[in-house]
């Protein structure tokens, strides 16, 4: 076959692959299917336990059905709110210590936490001639799959890959937890030079320095930063780290754990399920959207805005998905207080920026998007920003590469990604096998000559 053959018998196949495709969504509802793992009201299907993380967004009502509340995010039973004010207002950075909290469930005194910096410190860096062998050769265009290329390569460098013991789970964890803002920056780097033509730049990371501050200093070409810079990325590094066992990319690695793999192959699972637009990709999405906004309409008419909003919802603006990015949650639907947080610093980093123009259309955005999405669909349990829609604008004031966004939440999750590996080790014991009803009828096997 030809390449153009070959290419139309692909197409073929596919068109006979869609026609045959009998199940239709009304067969989730007849059979008690919960499709996604939801029920009817996009309620999570439980399939386990954890003492990781908690996420509350109803409350009991006065007929003892739940109702949606202000919405809650706890670290091993720790309110995040008080976590972040906390470290903040002692005007530290947080992200290690939230580390120790998530794999220990304990909050480190100072020696504890200081002993913690320095394996931290002193795991961040990458074998001999990785960067060389690995992250240089054969670059790819997308940074996640150039993090989960990097990944499994350390299998090979491990000299005991396989032992999932949590000593050595743990240990594997520390140094991914460690590397990771380096297999970010530099593939990007890569990518930058072999694909963009620019001048390659590989700078060391400093042990001294946390996580957000050795991403500044690698990425930024003069390595030059500001304290509330690095300060507002630890605290969005913070936000990111952990979500509950139900996100899809977490729920991955309960899955792929529970077979006994190496923690290599589990974390590159978790990754490929991040990278994915419906989960780690969406701050991309808003900050597209905005751009989008403001070069159609006049942004600071008011009444433009709203009716841009209300043609995103009616499918004729941006990308004609019908959805304003950023707005609604499959678990908060009054607030999310990752969002609420990170709203906050996100004014005082646009005030440093000169970006207060940016800010209020944000603000304008947040406050006419619910009304317009309540008055225009038929299913509303309501909306509020997530924390998608104020990170896209950190990382912008940030200067940080939209190639990134998604690899600097993973070199966030990987700290809940541990937690949770390391807990479905103790725990579980049993592979994850959940069960799929067939629904086609039963046929005879007819020969090659009757066909």
């Amino acid at each position: 076959m030809s390449h153009s053959d070959i290419t139309d018998y692909i197409v073929s196949l596919s068109e006979k692959s869609c026609a045959n495709n009998n199940i239709e969504p009304s067969m989730y509802a007849e059979n008690d299917v919960k499709r996604g793992l939801r029920d009817l009201n996009g309620n999570g299907v439980v399939t386990g336990l954890t003492e990781i993380s908690q996420i509350i967004s109803k409350k009991p009502g006065e007929n003892g059905e739940l109702v949606p509340c202000e919405g809650s995010l706890y670290y091993r039973g720790i309110n995040v709110r008080d976590f972040v004010r906390g470290f903040m207002s002692e005007n530290r950075f947080g992200f290690e210590e939230l580390n120790y909290l998530l794999l220990t469930s304990e909050l480190p005194n100072e020696k504890q936490l200081s002993e913690f910096c320095e394996a931290i410190g002193n795991y961040r860096s990458l074998p001999p001639s990785f960067v060389r062998d690995i992250i240089m050769k054969a670059t790819s265009r997308d940074m996640m799959n150039a993090l989960s290329r990097s990944v499994l390569a350390l299998y090979s460098y491990d000299e005991n890959p396989d032992d999932i013991s949590v000593p050595n789970v743990m240990r594997q964890s520390l140094q991914l937890i460690s590397m990771f803002p380096l297999l970010a920056v530099y593939g990007y780097r890569a990518y930058r030079h072999y694909h963009l033509g620019r001048t390659l730049l590989i700078r060391n990371p400093r042990p001294e320095l946390s996580t957000a501050e050795n991403i500044l200093l690698m990425l930024r070409r003069d390595g030059k930063y500001s304290d509330i810079e690095a300060k507002i990325l630890d605290l969005a590094l913070v936000l990111h780290a952990e979500h509950g066992g139900g996100n899809n990319s977490t729920f991955t690695t309960h899955v792929v754990t529970s077979s006994g793999t190496d923690t290599y192959s589990s974390v590159a699972a978790a990754l490929g399920s991040l990278k994915g637009p419906r989960h780690g990709g969406a701050n991309i999405k808003v900050v597209k959207m905005f751009d989008d906004m403001k070069k159609n309409i006049n942004v600071k008419n008011d009444g433009e805005i709203k009716d841009y909003l209300v043609r995103l919802v009616n499918k004729e603006a941006f990308d004609r998905a019908g959805l304003v990015y950023g707005m609604g949650h499959a678990v908060y639907s009054v607030s999310d207080p990752r969002a609420d947080i990170l709203k906050e610093c996100a004014k005082e980093l646009a005030v440093e920026n000169g970006r207060e123009d940016d800010y209020e259309l944000y603000s304008k955005v947040a406050k006419y998007a619910p009304e317009i999405i309540a008055e225009r669909r038929r299913m509303y349990k309501g909306v509020s920003p997530n924390v998608d829609f104020y990170s896209g604008l950190v990382y912008r004031m940030l200067s940080l590469p939209e190639e990134l966004f998604t690899p600097i939440f993973a070199v966030a999750r990987i700290a809940g990604w541990s937690a949770h590996r390391i807990e479905e080790i103790q725990n579980a014991g049993k592979i994850i096998r959940p069960a799929y009803l067939a629904v086609n009828a039963h046929r005879d096997y007819v020969k090659l000559e009757n066909r």
